[in-house]
Formats: C-alpha cells, structure tokens, sequence
C-alpha cells in the first residue's frame, strides 16, 4: 500500500503546492497528487495552478490568516520557478 509521501513523491510538484490544490479544490491530497500531473500537462493547466495558489491566498488574506498566507506565498514562489506562467 503507497503512503500519502510515497503518491507525492511520484509527482512533479511539492507537498505545498498539492496541499495547496486541495485546499482549493477541497479534495483528498491523494486526489490533489493525481490531479497536479494533469494541471502540468498543459499551459492553461499550469495557468490554472497558478491561480488557484494566488486565489488561496486571497481567501487567507481575507480571513485573517496571514501565516497559510507566509506559506502560500513561499509554496507560489517555489511554483513560479519551476513551473513558471507558460507566456503562449
């Protein structure tokens, strides 16, 4: 039986940036883990990763939570340098 590590090891993504998907799509992080390969396999996937960071931490901001924004913030700067917004 795989552990959750071992399902986010598999992926080209780190635990934030999963648990990040997750959180916005309030899904199970296994099911974040799987979707995460698929959001990577197209620009407007890799796009749509992206806005889904940014809109967690907006969602942070507004409830007053500004530490899941510290790490959402660090989580989306780790994105951006290995998966950066595809510019066609």
């Amino acid at each position: 039986m795989l552990s959750i590590q071992d399902v986010i090891d598999y992926c080209d993504l780190e635990r934030g940036e999963i648990e990040a998907i997750a959180e916005h799509e309030h899904i199970p992080v296994t099911i974040a883990a799987e979707m995460s390969e698929y959001l990577l396999g197209s620009p407007e996937g890799v796009y749509r990763l992206h806005s889904m960071i940014i809109e967690n931490m907006q969602q942070a901001l507004d409830a007053g939570h500004y530490e899941h924004v510290r790490d959402l913030a660090e989580t989306y700067q780790h994105l951006q340098r290995t998966h950066p917004i595809p510019t066609h």
